[in-house]
């Protein structure tokens, strides 16, 4: 949790000019640096949604340790052989995911890319109610079903469809690996056309959940999907067509213990 500094009370309004004024700062290529690790940094280097998608998922833990992660990757495996990604991945291993839950990843992108891409699996599930839950609930599946395999840390990698959304978890990577490909700025890459920025959700975690409580931004205690709605949902009230251009500043907020401030 995000320790604070300083707090005094600030107006909604106040708070809102604060976050518009930190996000625009923000949004530079200077933020994406070995000295502030982000998984966005190995990501943006290859400008590919598969690529992107595995930077995402592994995007949990120390953000450091996240990155180094990465780049011992050899990406170029999404287009060689099975055989070759299971014989190269057999020592890697990350937290939770051991060398199998690896290779599996790499196995079924790569047999997702012969099928189709991933922003059109997305679209699928999205256009008809235009949900991005709906889109990802589509992809999830059709990935498992790609090349089925179960394991701790194989599920907590790519996530299950739940059977009550709404109670369920904030599926944060997710919803960051949407940002990076939806909207087009100095960090995202804007690499899909088909789903607009407007129905992003906000790629809640335990950082910007914090920070948005001691902000005042959010009501709701429990760290789940709720949650998730609750404050884009204020954030849509900001900017409708943008809603989630906050999400990285509240991030920074939490990851560098920057002073917080609270609305009445």
């Amino acid at each position: 949790m995000a320790k604070v500094a300083k707090v005094r009370y600030m107006k909604r309004s106040e708070i809102k000019t604060l976050l518009e004024t930190e996000a625009a700062k923000r949004n530079n290529a200077a933020e994406l640096s070995y000295e502030r690790p982000d998984p966005l940094l190995v990501a943006s280097r290859y400008q590919n949604e598969t690529i992107a998608l595995i930077c995402a998922l592994f995007a949990y833990g120390n953000a450091g340790q996240i990155v180094k992660f990465l780049e011992s990757l050899d990406f170029s495996l999404l287009d060689a052989g099975e055989e070759t990604i299971r014989t190269t991945l057999q020592t890697h291993y990350y937290r939770f995911q051991k060398p199998e839950d690896v290779v599996t990843l790499f196995i079924a992108l790569k047999r997702l890319k012969a099928v189709d891409s991933i922003e059109s699996l997305f679209y699928e599930g999205y256009k008809q109610k235009e949900n991005i839950l709906d889109g990802l609930w589509h992809f999830i599946n059709t990935l498992r079903n790609l090349y089925p395999h179960r394991s701790y840390g194989y599920d907590f990698l790519i996530g299950k469809v739940p059977k009550k959304p709404l109670s369920a978890g904030t599926y944060k990577r997710y919803m960051m690996f949407l940002r990076w490909m939806v909207r087009s700025d100095a960090l995202d890459m804007g690499l899909w056309s088909k789903i607009p920025p407007s129905h992003l959700l906000m790629p809640l975690d335990t950082h910007t959940f914090h920070v948005a409580r001691k902000l005042g931004l959010l009501g709701r205690k429990s760290y789940d999907m709720k949650a998730v709605l609750e404050l884009t949902g204020l954030f849509q009230q900001w900017d409708r067509n943008d809603p989630v251009k906050y999400d990285f500043a509240l991030y920074r907020i939490g990851q560098e213990k920057l002073s917080l401030i609270r609305s009445d």
